[in-house]
């Protein structure tokens, strides 16, 4: 699948955790980035930038990622949000997917289980 001119938001306090998401996705997809280190930064980042799909850690300084995705959904209730962690618990992806999550994926990333989350996002475009 082919994505053009796709603006995608990371949010992830780990520079090394931001990178390899980038990595990934760019060995597939020819797409702009967005980073975030902190939930608040997510937040503001996506108000000012629009992006067309986000991937927030959970953990993260200042607000966390499900407060981060309560507060981007009410700005945009079609907003596209992953959550990628490490420490997802079944009530945190539960809180996650009730604040408006779409999906949830497991860190350490699987690039394939990552394409296949991306290309469910954008199917028909």
């Amino acid at each position: 699948m082919k994505l053009e001119n796709v603006k995608v938001l990371i949010g992830d306090d780990s520079i090394l955790a931001r990178k390899q998401l980038k990595d990934t996705i760019a060995a597939s997809y020819d797409v702009t980035f967005v980073e975030a280190v902190n939930g608040q930064e997510a937040i503001d980042l996506y108000k000012a930038e629009k992006p067309d799909l986000v991937f927030l850690d959970i953990v993260m300084p200042v607000k966390d990622g499900i407060t981060a995705v309560s507060e981007i959904m009410q700005a945009d209730p079609s907003a596209n949000i992953i959550m990628v962690s490490s420490v997802g618990t079944q009530s945190q992806l539960k809180m996650a997917i009730e604040a408006g999550a779409k999906d949830f994926i497991q860190k350490p990333l699987d690039a394939e289980q990552l394409k296949t989350v991306i290309n469910a996002r954008f199917e028909g475009r």
